[in-house]
């Protein structure tokens, strides 16, 4: 995972330094994440999360785009646990998109699909939770590298953009176990997975 963190890189620094010409230029993105994770036989709820960072567009040919950000994600998502057991975890990363894009220019407007693989990393990831809203607990689940892909359609409209996609998340956030606070158990996370609809906006200078 670490060879893909580095690659990937690579990549948004090979962009930005062969594609000065024809960039349409760095820009801030900024957006809201409504998260499901994924573990098996506990009730989950979607929960919002936020997103900020920089980004790059460099248009090519034949109505393609390649975008790479580096953005701060959040990620939360609510768990009902055992009947009596609720908890949240929260979940800080940072994420490397690398977008690519295709559509026409329309003169003042340009739509088009979009296509996003990334990787990251979290920095921080609790999990917190209360035992029939009297007793409660909190620990820190191990940081781990996350990777997946997102498929969308945006709009180009002067310097800004909004895009949507949705995301799939291969990378399991963290391992939980004998989370004894609570009487959890063998309550075990290790395979889970954040997944849901992301909405973002960006201003190219």
């Amino acid at each position: 995972m670490k060879k893909i963190l580095v690659a990937a890189a690579m990549l948004v620094a090979g962009l930005i330094t062969a594609g000065t010409a024809s960039a349409r230029g760095l820009g801030v993105t900024a957006g809201l994440n409504f998260n499901t994770a994924n573990v098996k036989e506990v009730q989950l709820d979607a929960k919002a999360g936020f997103s900020a960072g920089l980004t790059y567009l460099l248009d090519l040919p034949l109505g393609l785009s390649v975008q790479p950000s580096l953005v701060y994600t959040q990620k939360t998502a609510d768990f009902s646990v055992l009947g009596n057991v609720e908890a949240m975890q929260k979940v800080g990363s940072v994420n490397l998109p690398v977008s690519v894009q295709w559509g026409p220019d329309l003169i003042i407007a340009r739509p088009f699909l979009d296509v996003t693989p990334y990787v990251g990393y979290s920095l921080s990831n609790k999990f917190e939770g209360s035992l029939a809203g009297v007793v409660k607990g909190e620990t820190s689940l191990e940081n781990t590298f996350e990777y997946g892909v997102g498929v969308g359609a945006g709009l180009n409209l002067w310097k800004l953009q909004a895009i949507v996609r949705y995301n799939w998340n291969f990378g399991t956030l963290g391992k939980l176990t004998d989370f004894k606070e609570l009487g959890l158990g063998d309550f075990k996370t290790e395979n889970e997975t954040f997944g849901g609809v992301t909405f973002s906006v960006a201003y190219f200078f």
